[in-house]
């Protein structure tokens, strides 16, 4: 599957970096009856993802959730652990849903997994931003060759 606007998101399971550690979670639990502002990253500590990614969204929480999202979701295929540890070095725990998908399995089940081997980083989510309502996609924003432009927060509100 190649995930597209319209879609229902697939079951999946989650681990939440919080500030009281690790947390299982669901897709129904994140997206059920929700509207969501979700991005994925290839790495946490990155330095995109760390320098410009997670810090937008962090800047524009207040905007977005103006606009009815009930919460801001980062996901990596990471553990939840560096997650966690990430969400903290940002200060967005409070912000933002730092979640893990630790083998990458909803990453692969919504076709935007890639191979970073040649950055040292195996399998890993491509960049991209999604608003999703009640668990259906409804934008998809994914970049093209390393790109960060269209994930971005400020592209994603005009969406919501």
């Amino acid at each position: 599957m190649t995930l597209k606007v319209g879609d229902k998101l697939p079951a999946a399971n989650f681990i939440a970096g919080t500030a009281e550690g690790p947390r299982p979670m669901t897709t129904d639990d994140i997206f059920a009856g929700k509207k969501v502002a979700f991005f994925a990253v290839p790495g946490a500590f990155t330095p995109t993802c760390s320098a410009k990614h997670v810090p937008g969204f962090k800047t524009l929480a207040p905007e977005i959730k103006a606009k009815g999202v009930d919460s801001i979701v980062c996901l990596s295929v990471n553990d939840a652990f560096v997650m966690k540890a990430w969400g903290e070095n940002q200060g967005v725990l409070d912000t933002i849903m730092m979640i893990a998908d630790p083998a990458g399995d909803f990453t692969k089940a919504v076709g935007l997994d890639m191979d970073g081997s040649k950055f040292g980083l195996g399998l890993r989510s491509q960049r991209y931003s999604m608003v999703v309502e009640d668990g259906v996609v409804t934008s998809l924003n994914v970049e093209e060759g390393g790109e960060f432009k269209v994930s971005a927060a400020d592209y994603m509100l005009p969406q919501l």
